[in-house]
């Protein structure tokens, strides 16, 4: 594998851990976004693929899907939503259809032809993202707890004999 596929391969890893969504991974990577997609899934069938992302997600402690999105909305950027909104008329629906609009919880037009754009709130995502992670590590506290309960109770039944 070439160097520059190999950092292809690795930044579409990285990306899909975070994203958790094969085309917009492949797209932050470097692919094309007419083939993004497909290129993504043929990525994720290689064992390489699919060992470097189990290696990101035990490092990161990913728990998932629900944790990708809730980041995704915590750090992903904003910028297809400044162009929308900034655009002098409202782009034919090729373009929009290739604009990562994730952050956007709304978009409305308002009288005298401007366009609303809402988007998702960062810290309350951020909020989210702090509990579930709070949540894990007080489950993981609570395995290693009974764990060590169970172990001390097999060491009590080996005294006995």
């Amino acid at each position: 594998m070439t160097v520059k596929n190999k950092r292809k391969l690795n930044s579409f890893c990285c990306n899909y851990v975070m994203l958790g969504n094969a085309g917009e991974a492949a797209v932050r990577a470097g692919c094309p976004r007419e083939t993004a997609l497909s290129e993504g899934i043929e990525l994720l069938k290689t064992e390489e693929c699919r060992s470097l992302i189990s290696q990101l997600r035990e490092l990161l402690d990913d728990s998932g899907s629900v944790a990708a999105g809730l980041k995704r909305l915590a750090f992903g950027s904003c910028s297809d939503a400044v162009y929308l909104v900034f655009a002098d008329e409202l782009p034919p629906p090729e373009v929009i259809g290739k604009l990562d609009l994730f952050n956007v919880s709304e978009i409305k037009r308002v009288k005298g032809g401007g366009v609303e754009v809402k988007l998702f709130d960062r810290l309350k995502a951020l909020e989210k993202l702090f509990e579930l992670e709070n949540a894990f590590t007080d489950r993981s506290r609570a395995e290693d707890l009974i764990k060590a309960l169970a172990a001390d109770e097999e060491c009590e039944e080996l005294d006995d004999n």
